[in-house]
């Protein structure tokens, strides 16, 4: 027998009724009614923003505030019931989240700036917008029955932090490379020849510290404007690492551990910077080589190097300089973050 389909419609809610406790009709202009229906509003605003949103950490914690007010739309409209709450843990998570990007802005960037910087932003503020009349919808249902504090306060720091992650998007679009493709992975060229002995002291030195990159030689203020700029794009994705940056000998120039990092990626970062100077080439691409059968099988085995990804060479004019070492997520997270650090590092 085949299955009947049940209708979408009912036509109960024709005459301007609608259900909110089981059993139970009000008016669709109840301010209960208008006080839920403007979270589902913020709830179908935040899925605009996840339509553009190229980061898959951000997009995880855009689908988490959109759980959470799918519960609070349901405490609304059923509160006797005690099912619909969530933890003060939610407006916490806001509260950090946001706390983290506003290290990164400027006071006049958050006052001055106009919606529209881009595309993510706008979205960002028209949800913003969104959040803010759904707010006054729901303190004017208060006046007549009861909302939750809690309720009342995740909206209030939820548009906040709207209001803060749109100013973010801006700052993002502004510092970002805008290549249409991901740079290539940087390839040292093969080295140049000694100088022949016979020259002056001075002048064997000076070539090869021309040959070293010269003035672009690794040194402390390349290396922590590098980690910052590594440190800003992992913040904006929710990552919380160690990032390590080594001279073209491969010693450490400058280490940062990021807070909530793991105690184990101080090490591995050092390591993964290492030995992309070691190898001359990206930590990702030597995981392939050391495969039974491949051209570097056994190096793995060696106390100093690393062979999954989050280390690249950095390269100046075709001279590698130092190396970039990236720990703290999957080896693909830690390998696009080396990547942009490359990618911006000539610019520093």
């Amino acid at each position: 027998m085949e299955k009947k389909q049940k209708k979408f419609y009912t036509g109960s809610g024709d005459a301007g009724l609608t259900s909110l406790l089981p059993g139970s009709q009000v008016s669709k202009a109840d301010e209960r009614v208008a006080a839920i229906g403007g979270v589902d509003e913020i709830v179908s605003s935040l899925g605009m923003v996840k339509t553009v949103t190229t980061c898959p950490v951000f997009r995880a914690k855009i689908e988490r505030m959109q759980k959470t007010l799918r519960t609070l739309s349901a405490g609304l409209a059923d509160p006797r019931s005690g099912k619909f709450v969530f933890s003060a843990e939610e407006i916490t998570f806001l509260e950090n989240d946001m706390d983290g990007m506003l290290g990164k802005l400027s006071e006049e960037s958050m006052r001055d700036a106009l919606p529209g910087g881009c595309e993510q932003s706008a979205r960002l503020d028209m949800a913003r917008s969104v959040a803010r009349r759904a707010e006054r919808d729901l303190v004017a249902m208060d006046r007549r029955y009861s909302v939750p504090a809690t309720f009342k306060k995740y909206i209030n720091r939820l548009c906040d932090y709207l209001t803060v992650a749109a100013r973010y998007a801006d700052y993002l679009d502004q510092t970002e490379p805008k290549a249409t493709e991901p740079a290539p992975a940087p390839v040292a060229p093969a080295p140049a020849p000694i100088p022949a002995v016979g020259g002056s002291m001075e002048s064997i030195v000076a070539q090869v510290v021309s040959q070293l990159g010269g003035a672009k030689v690794m040194n402390l203020a390349k290396a922590a404007s590098l980690i910052e700029a590594v440190e800003a794009r992992a913040m904006a994705e929710g990552k919380r690492a160690v990032v390590a940056v080594v001279n073209a000998e491969g010693n450490p120039v400058a280490v940062h551990v990021m807070d909530g990092a793991f105690l184990v990626s101080y090490e591995v970062a050092v390591k993964k910077a290492y030995t992309a100077v070691a190898v001359k080439m990206p930590t990702m691409e030597l995981s392939k080589l050391v495969q039974p059968g491949g051209t570097f099988y056994g190096l793995q085995n060696l106390d100093k190097i690393v062979t999954f990804g989050g280390g690249i060479p950095l390269v100046v004019d075709g001279v590698i300089v130092g190396g970039l070492g990236v720990s703290g997520g999957t080896g693909e997270e830690d390998h696009a973050l080396a990547q942009f650090g490359a990618s911006v590092f000539p610019t520093l």
